[in-house]
């Protein structure tokens, strides 16, 4: 077949194709139905039941009838009035929580303990809430004969938004602060002056007046991402009484007690994603041996100071509950040289040391407030004298090994509590191993607006200068109360119980400390503060017990 015969073949079909198409059209409608049904639909009881040879099909309309005809003369179940059956279960698409459409019960929302549960919508048929109607003119002074607050400011003004409700503030008498840059900064300083009865920690006690100035600088950044927090804190205390040297004392003292401490540190968080974090931290401590501590030299002029430095450097990962965090630490120890009475320097250099070591740390969040842990911590000391004074050699591996949880139970008791082990070696063989418990604690327990109760506990291993003992296992135990009697009149009570315990040796130390504050708050600038405590070393050691008695009064100016 040609090319021209094909083409004529395809006009041809489209043609017949488009003439089927129009048919129904060309014939008169009534005409082509009767045609329809009467001779290519064949009647049947009920119906009709169109011929195996026609592609056509029609279904009855008569009522009540239940069954349809097919093409090949089959007989199907109609549907009309039954139940339609889905492949799918009711309710297989609704949530965790709520209702589904059959109305039954899902999961139960789980709340963080002490959150407060959404109230139920009002149901069917309840009342409409009704509010009082604000006053018609703002509140008016009569003595001066003018409104006290303009009717802006009473939401009073002829299509004015309602006002939004402030949040109370916590602390009405709390620093403000200043912004400098994107950091809130909040400084303070406090004046104290008083009289102490025993401040050299003698047998035989001689009282001094002395005055304290302690300032405190606390900064804090203002970021969307990342944190850098800065924590600064001194104090120095002058007497204006001088002691004569006692180096028959079993615990001797200074001719001039002065004291300086200081503390500061700033932390640094780096937020890398939302799962990971990068923390750092620097520190610096300034600061001395305490009155009565075996390891002051008989005879000094006064105390020599220490000066601590060191950082942490450490990342922080979570995997959704479980938390992993690692982190690497160096502190440098150095001691002034001590003066004497009789104008000789001796110097510290044995006293002085480098620590380096890391810390690892691994939680799981149990439930929502809870999340236990489990830490490990590994050091080594290394001094810059290798054999001390008497001829020991002080350099030691040490570390620790506990485990606890971080809890908050209806944000009411919130903190972290911890058990576990605690070892030093030295290189040293005639210093023995250095063991202990270790116990730390933090809890802070809100029992009432009015009340706060707080708990705190650490445990330390200290070095030492006494010929034979490894080192000092140091345990603190401290409870503070504090009651708000009003807004701007607190009453603080703080008790604290402390051991010492110079291993390998028969000397083992009580510490008390009893102390009462009242703070009279004038504004959120300045506060009056008042303090009594009575200061208690019990030593199992002959002539080595001491107490002393401190009253001093003093304000506080913050910004």
């Amino acid at each position: 077949m040609g090319r021209r015969n094909r083409a004529k073949a395809v006009g041809a079909l489209t043609a017949g194709l488009w003439l089927v198409a129009l048919a129904p059209l060309l014939l008169p409608w009534p005409a082509f139905s009767q045609a329809l049904t009467s001779d290519l639909l064949a009647p049947v009881p009920g119906g009709f039941v169109a011929p195996q040879n026609l592609p056509l099909r029609r279904t009855s309309d008569a009522p009540n009838n239940n069954d349809r005809t097919l093409e090949t003369g089959t007989i199907a179940p109609s549907r009309i009035g039954r139940s339609v059956i889905y492949s799918v279960p009711p309710g297989a698409g609704t949530s965790n929580t709520g209702f589904d459409s059959v109305n039954r019960r899902r999961k139960q929302v789980k709340y963080y303990p002490g959150q407060r549960k959404p109230k139920p919508s009002p149901g069917p048929g309840s009342l409409p809430t009704v509010y009082p109607a604000p006053p018609l003119t703002a509140p008016f002074d009569q003595r001066n004969n003018k409104p006290k607050i303009s009717a802006s400011m009473a939401g009073l003004v002829p299509g004015q938004p309602s006002r939004k409700r402030l949040r109370p503030d916590d602390d009405p008498f709390g620093p403000t602060g200043v912004y400098i840059g994107s950091f809130l900064v909040k400084s303070a300083v406090e004046l104290y002056g008083g009289y102490d009865n025993n401040p050299a920690r003698l047998i035989q006690p001689k009282g001094s007046a002395f005055y304290k100035i302690a300032p405190e600088v606390l900064a804090a950044s203002n970021w969307s991402r990342h944190s850098v927090i800065v924590d600064l804190r001194g104090s120095f205390t002058g007497y204006d009484q001088t002691f004569p040297a006692a180096p028959s004392q079993i615990s001797p003292s200074p001719v001039n007690v002065d004291r300086i401490d200081f503390t500061g540190k700033i932390d640094g968080r780096i937020d890398v994603s939302r799962d990971t974090r990068i923390n750092s931290e620097v520190r610096l401590r300034v600061g001395a041996d305490n009155p009565g501590s075996p390891n002051v030299q008989a005879g000094l002029t006064k105390f020599p100071l220490f000066t601590g430095v060191g950082g942490t450097l450490g990342v922080e990962q979570d995997f959704n509950r479980l938390q992993v965090k690692l982190d690497g630490l160096i502190d440098r120890i150095k001691y002034q040289d001590s003066e004497l009475t009789n104008g000789v320097t001796t110097t510290n250099n044995d006293r002085d040391y480098i620590q380096y070591g890391g810390v690892g740390r691994v939680g799981f969040e149990v439930l929502p407030g809870l999340r236990p842990f489990a830490e490990i911590q590994g050091d080594t000391r290394v001094h810059d004298v290798p054999a001390d004074r008497f001829g020991y050699l002080r350099d030691s591996n040490g570390g620790y090994i506990k485990a606890g949880t971080t809890f908050e139970f209806t944000r009411l008791i919130t903190g972290e509590v911890s058990i576990g082990y605690a070892a030093r070696t030295y290189t040293d063989p005639r210093l023995e191993n250095l063991k202990g418990l270790l116990t730390s604690a933090s809890l802070v327990w809100a029992a009432t607006p009015l009340t706060t109760a707080k708990f705190f506990s650490t445990t330390s291993i200290d070095e030492t200068t006494i010929p034979g003992v490894p080192g000092v296992l140091t345990r603190t135990y401290t409870g503070e109360v504090s009651h708000d009697f009003r807004r701007w009149l607190t009453a603080v009570g703080r008790f604290t119980y402390g051991t010492q315990e110079y291993q390998e040796n028969i000397r083992y130390d009580r510490l008390y400390s009893l102390q009462g504050d009242l703070v009279f708050k004038l504004n959120r600038e300045i506060q009056l503060k008042a303090q009594v405590r009575r200061d208690t070393l019990d030593s199992n050691i002959a002539g080595a017990s001491t107490a002393s008695t401190v009253v001093m009064l003093g304000v506080r100016l913050q910004r």
